[in-house]
């Protein structure tokens, strides 16, 4: 069967392809970006890849008419702060009107639950995705998850976050709402087993695991898994704007989410149609099943993928491409460079810099300009990365983003997302037995000239030992 798989380089995507290809379908990944798309070993004959921006009417054009289904996975929750309802809407609207000129027999959307009365913009916005989706000529089957509990998805990561740094947590009311948390093996299963099903035609579900618990309990559960003691106290006077800087502060997630995350986590999202369990006999696993899963990923560093690696994580804007070539003209540059007696070990070394690694050489002043940066609504240093050792373009990088990487060539392009009165690259490059390594600035007015200046003096011995623990 040919499937269009849409949000291919989303959290779901990413996980749901090599499911869809090891089955033997062909597979057309639409991605905005295909310098960004890294798709698993061996499958070129059976994948296609195509550019498609579902907000420019042009783009959908290039959607081939002789597909089989489509999955619908696209999620603007973060793309603006305040119309990315909006967006999703047209989004959606384009993609209809492109599908009802295919062949599909279905279109499969992963939706939020929306049973609560009084649901947040996020979640209004899920509804009304789904309600457009319904107005095409193809059968729509949609999906309605809560939280889904899985290694490196936004939920998971923000729960380990908060206990993994707070012993005694003092919190907004809302972590007694209750939800009905699933894992992400079964949110997979569910995608695949709808897949072309006729008892899934023109149908909506809600999909959840066996138990509805609060937020509070959640934590309390991640703790005991992890060995920890916690303590958690609720107050009623914290406002959605005060929760949301809470979330920010501690957690990995960036202020726009963690907005829309508290919005939502007001609302209980819990399952009245589940139905889906029996027509497609699945059983979904509990809630501490599901966290002994994701630790056990996280342990073996096998996590597929995470939030962090969208771009809505960070402010990088754009095509990929577009930060590739490196400036040179009216730019500020500490260049270095190191004759290499290994080339393996410094290529791995690169290879694994940043995220619980480090930067080789004072680190301390990595951790203070990351939380300068988030205290001035940057993204910090909290991501990590979701690989210990592996990079790809596009990858989130502490307060980088990854642009190039290529082992083989032996070089690195990262570009800054971090707060800055300019914009920031780093980058290695091996040439024959030489490393260089340039740490480029283009400023931005008077003030990114006097930001160069002023961190100038630690550069000499923050770059100088960081090459000289590379080699």
């Amino acid at each position: 069967m040919k499937i269009l798989l849409t949000g291919a380089t989303g959290y779901i995507g990413k996980r749901l392809l090599p499911i869809l290809l090891s089955h033997g379908h062909e597979v057309i990944c639409c991605v905005r970006d295909r310098n960004r798309f890294y798709y698993p070993e061996g499958f070129e004959k059976k994948l296609r890849i195509i550019e498609v921006d579902f907000l420019d009417p042009k783009t959908v054009e290039s959607i081939p008419d002789d597909i089989d289904a489509a999955y619908y996975l696209i999620h603007s929750m973060s793309g603006s702060a305040t119309n990315y309802d909006e967006l999703e809407s047209i989004s959606a609207h384009y993609f209809v009107e492109k599908i009802n000129k295919t062949n599909a027999k279905q279109v499969i959307y992963l939706s939020g639950i929306v049973n609560d009365k009084s649901l947040s913009k996020h979640l209004s916005s899920r509804q009304a995705v789904e309600n457009i989706l319904k107005t095409g000529i193809v059968p729509t089957t949609t999906l309605r998850a809560g939280i889904i509990v899985g290694s490196g998805s936004a939920s998971f990561e923000i729960i380990r976050d908060l206990v993994q740094k707070l012993p005694v947590m003092i919190t907004p009311k809302w972590l007694n709402t209750r939800c009905q948390p699933i894992a992400i093996s079964d949110v997979l299963d569910f995608l695949f087993q709808s897949l072309l099903n006729p008892v899934t035609y023109n149908q909506s579900f809600d999909i959840g695991g066996p138990d509805i618990l609060t937020y509070k309990q959640m934590l309390l559960q991640f703790a005991k898994a992890k060995k920890l003691k916690r303590y958690i106290f609720t107050v009623p006077v914290m406002t959605p704007k005060l929760s949301s800087y809470w979330l920010y502060f501690v957690t990995s997630t960036s202020f726009k989410l963690a907005s829309a995350l508290v919005s939502s986590m007001k609302v209980e999202v819990i399952c009245k149609d589940d139905r889906i369990n029996t027509l497609l006999g699945i059983t979904p696993i509990n809630y501490t099943k599901a966290l002994e899963r994701a630790l056990i990923k996280i342990n073996e560093n096998a996590v597929i993928s995470s939030w962090k690696d969208s771009l809505i994580s960070g402010q990088f804007k754009g095509s990929v491409a577009n930060y590739l070539k490196v400036p040179k003209k009216d730019c500020f540059i500490d260049r270095r460079k190191r004759e290499i007696k290994n080339r393996d070990y410094t290529i791995d070394r690169i290879w694994s810099i940043g995220g619980e690694t480090g930067w080789y050489y004072a680190d301390w002043l990595w951790d203070l300009r990351g939380f300068m940066d988030k205290v001035f609504g940057g993204v910090g240093t909290r991501r990590g990365r979701t690989h210990k050792n592996e990079i790809h373009a596009g990858d989130a990088l502490d307060f980088w983003r990854v642009v190039y990487a290529n082992k083989a060539e032996g070089k690195l392009i990262l570009y800054a997302e971090m707060k800055l009165p300019g914009e920031a690259w780093l980058e290695f490059k091996i040439i024959k037995n030489t490393l260089y390594q340039a740490a480029t600035f283009r400023p931005k007015g008077i003030m990114g000239k006097l930001y160069w200046y002023s961190v100038l003096p630690f550069h000499g011995f923050i770059f100088n030992g960081m090459i000289n623990k590379l080699i």
